[in-house]
């Protein structure tokens, strides 16, 4: 990393804590991630000289806290859950609708509303797989510019409106600005973390040799998930950790708004805000429809048909403590969906090379 990069890393992460920590002082749901993200934001799009040319948050640093939340996430996974597998079959089903619907509308409002020609319309309406839909769309011949913007906003929209909706709803701030500890303890020994740090980076190393998908959060989690089936226990992530870990998560979602222009942008977010609103909608309505099925309350299931990233969902969802297994579980299966969706796509679309990259 340039001492460039370096520089506007720390200036986002200090300023992101700051801002983090002043939204944790208001009635304002998650606020590390949420404020860190909108101070992110806001120096992107509003100050772009302060960040330099071509600038991207880290991945490794995100990497690394993506992997924590994982093994939180992991340590939640109880042997009543996997008896509860069989029961999964309705909420995967819904799912496997969500993806189908929730791209046919997409499709029709960037193609029809934005006017993208039906290569981009295709990849920018994908409901998952950020890295992917702008890999095959390149390849496809389709302008990366609306899919990158398009995958990034459906993100923080959802990642912004989720828990403000959820708040509204019970009549309280969610997360941590509502009182709820976002872990189960504060308390963290030198050896449980130690623990703790060893078996978060075993996991994503095998993650890596096993290609599991999403394995910075997957590995983790399934080594935390093995030590709490076995008896074994995994340690307890402390709530300060995981407030660092909504710091990062908001600073790396607000900085990649830096490069856009104001014109593309201002498009950008309507056609989001009414894609995202679309999908949130076709989720509540197959939340409610397999309520009756499952043995999981509403809030649980409206967080598990919110089309944002894995990690942030996992992460909502670890935060207002709804079942955070389940919820990644099926994100997890909502993104391999739409993925194996854009490679069918991308094998029948003819390759195009009309837009600018």
């Amino acid at each position: 990393m340039s001492p460039k990069f370096l520089a506007a890393t720390l200036f986002l992460l200090i300023i992101g804590s700051v801002v983090g920590w002043l939204a944790h002082l208001t009635p304002m749901p998650l606020p590390f991630m949420l404020g860190s993200l909108l101070v992110a934001g806001i120096i992107a799009i509003g100050m772009p000289n302060a960040l330099p040319h071509g600038y991207g948050f880290p991945q490794p640093v995100r990497t690394a806290f993506i992997a924590i939340i994982g093994f939180a996430i992991g340590s939640d996974v109880t042997s009543e859950l996997i008896g509860d597998l069989d029961e999964m079959v309705y909420s995967l089903i819904a799912v496997s609708f969500f993806v189908l619907l929730a791209h046919m509308i997409n499709y029709q409002i960037f193609r029809r509303l934005g006017k993208m020609d039906r290569t981009t319309a295709i990849f920018a309406g994908a409901p998952g797989g950020l890295i992917e839909s702008v890999t095959l769309g390149e390849g496809a011949g389709a302008d990366t510019r609306h899919i990158v913007l398009q995958q990034f906003l459906r993100i923080i929209f959802v990642v912004a409106l989720v828990p403000i909706a959820m708040s509204l709803w019970v009549g309280y701030p969610v997360g941590s600005a509502g009182g709820i500890a976002a872990v189960t303890s504060d308390e963290a020994t030198a050896s449980g973390m130690v623990f703790l740090l060893a078996a978060t980076v075993g996991g994503i190393l095998a993650a890596r040799l096993l290609r599991l998908p999403a394995g910075e959060l997957t590995g983790p989690l399934l080594v935390a998930a093995t030590l709490n089936l076995v008896g074994v226990g995994a340690p307890a992530t402390p709530s300060w950790l995981l407030n660092a870990s909504q710091i990062v998560i908001g600073v790396s979602l607000g900085a990649r708004f830096s490069g856009f222009s104001g014109q593309l942008l201002l498009q950008g977010i309507r056609l989001g805000a009414v894609s995202v609103i679309c999908m949130l909608t076709i989720g509540t309505i197959l939340a409610l429809l397999i309520l009756p099925l499952t043995n999981q309350p509403l809030s649980v299931l409206l967080i598990t048909f919110s089309p944002g990233g894995v990690t942030e969902m996992g992460l909502i969802a670890l935060s207002l403590h709804a079942n955070p297994a389940f919820v990644t579980l099926h994100h997890i299966y909502r993104i391999t969906l739409t993925i194996l969706l854009l490679g069918f796509w991308a094998k029948r679309l003819p390759v195009t090379d009309a837009h600018p990259r």
